[in-house]
Parts: structure tokens; C-alpha cells; sequence
């Protein structure tokens, strides 16, 4: 598991480092928001790709998808910074990385299986994908408000539920754990706090 966290660390790293290097840039910044739209596409394809060639893909080959993500990341967050006051954006990522914490420690010291969430905690996941689906027409305040509640709920079950798995797995694995399947815990995991992240933030941010 210190890979897996190490990895994850590492593409946080990345992706809010590139965000504040963009977002502090006017010519930097004027470059990135006409190919926003462009860039969440690759994104969710580079996501997908990585999520079905997991088990098939080399290291070296998982670290360059890995770290592809988190930089288009990185580049599409820096809009964060022109929306969110920078204070803010800071106090929601430490609340964040609390509850990350708290969330990860409860899934290792617990004795209870949380395997049974999983069907739950993806029923929420696929609410809330079409919650933002219809909320992209309807543009309510409410679906907004409610959606991120559900969304806190969902992703700091996830942080759990994905932390029991993988340390469960890496434990049987051992030293046989390869480098590709460290870099797709991280992914799992750095999905679930980045969420978390965006959750939090319609809820807590102050906008500019």
C-alpha cells in the first residue's frame, strides 16, 4: 500500500501544482479555457483506457497514463482558481484531506467487511451521474446543493470501501504486487479524493 499512497500523493502533487502554475498565468490560463471542453474528453477517454487495460498494461505504461491524467487535470482545475477564492479552494482541500484520512483509517482498523457497500455506494455514483446529466439543462441550484451532499456521502464511502479492497488485495499479494496494479489502486484512490474534493467545494467554496 505505500506505493499505492505514494503514487496518489504524487498525482495530487502534479495535478495542483500544474492548476495553481495555470491559473497564476493569463497567457497560460487563455490557452487552456478555449480547449476546456476538449480536454475533460480526453480526459475521461485516457480514465477509460487505463480502467480496461489495467491488468494488461506494463508499469512504465501505467505511470504514463497515470500521469497523463493527473497533468489534463491539473490543466482543467486551474478554472477552479477563477471561480473559487484561493483561501477557500485551500481550507476545502485540508477538510478534504481530514476526511480522506479519516475515512482511510476507519477502513483499515475496522473488523467490519464493508464489501456490502459497494452496490450502494454505485447505485449513488450512477444517481449522481445523472443527476449532472439533467442538471446540465436544468441549472438548479437544489440538484446542485443535493447532488454535492450525495456526493460527499458517496465518495468518502468510496475513500473506505476502496481502501478495505486494496489493502486486502496488496496483503495477499505481497511482493508480487506489480507496479501497474500500485499505480491502479492510486488512480482508484486519487478518484475518490478528487471528488471528494469537488463535493466539498460547491458546498463550502467562496466564490469570487
Amino acid at each position: 500500500m505505500n506505493r499505492v499512497y505514494a503514487w496518489m500523493a504524487f498525482g495530487l502533487a502534479l495535478t495542483g501544482g500544474i492548476a495553481f502554475v495555470v491559473a497564476s498565468s493569463e497567457s497560460l490560463l487563455q490557452r487552456v479555457l478555449p480547449v476546456f471542453y476538449p480536454l475533460l474528453i480526453v480526459e475521461f477517454v485516457v480514465v477509460l483506457a487505463f480502467s480496461f487495460l489495467q491488468s494488461r498494461v506494463s508499469g512504465p505504461v501505467a505511470a504514463a497514463l497515470f500521469i497523463t491524467y493527473a497533468v489534463l487535470n491539473g490543466l482543467t482545475f486551474s478554472v477552479l482558481f477563477l471561480i473559487y477564492e484561493l483561501g477557500s479552494v485551500g481550507l476545502v482541500f485540508g477538510i478534504t484531506a481530514g476526511t480522506f484520512g479519516a475515512m482511510s483509517v476507519f477502513a483499515t482498523v475496522t473488523k467490519k467487511d464493508l464489501s456490502g457497500w459497494g452496490s450502494f455506494l454505485f447505485m449513488g455514483l450512477i444517481g449522481l451521474v445523472l443527476a449532472g446529466i439533467v442538471n446540465l439543462f436544468l441549472r438548479s441550484h437544489m440538484v446542485t446543493f443535493v447532488s454535492s451532499c450525495v456526493g460527499v456521502l458517496v465518495f468518502a464511502g468510496l475513500t473506505a470501501y476502496d481502501t478495505q479492497k486494496l489493502r486486502r488485495f496488496h496483503a495477499s499479494a505481497g511482493y508480487a504486487s506489480s507496479m501497474s496494479l500500485a499505480i491502479s489502486g492510486a488512480l482508484m484512490l486519487y478518484l475518490d479524493f478528487i471528488n471528494l474534493f469537488l463535493s466539498l467545494l460547491r458546498l463550502l467554496g467562496r466564490r469570487r
